[in-house]
């Protein structure tokens, strides 16, 4: 699940979201926002069963992969577009 809250200026909090146990293990959010790099931007357990992880980003189109535990890499059904290189979103100006 992706949840996106405009903030002051052009800039946009983008919240990455799975369900507590599926799947197991660890799971980072991995994109071109982050160099694809693993362990950087790690989804953390919530009281309420989900796992999140919060950025800030530009306007601009972002593509992304959550890679689990095992290299297990998942698309988000959320994404605005899914093409052979994972998920992708699209942050506005407005």
């Amino acid at each position: 699940m992706i949840k996106r809250s405009k903030l002051f200026g052009s800039k946009t909090r983008v919240t990455f979201s799975l369900p507590k146990d599926a799947p197991v293990g660890q799971v980072s959010v991995v994109g071109c926002f982050n160099d694809w790099e693993p362990g950087r931007h790690e989804l953390q357990p919530r009281r309420d069963g989900t796992r999140t992880v919060t950025l800030t980003l530009d306007p601009g189109e972002y593509t992304f992969r959550y890679l689990a535990t095992g290299g297990v890499w998942l698309d988000d059904e959320q994404a605005d577009r899914i093409d052979g290189q994972g998920g992708r979103i699209v942050l506005d100006r407005r």
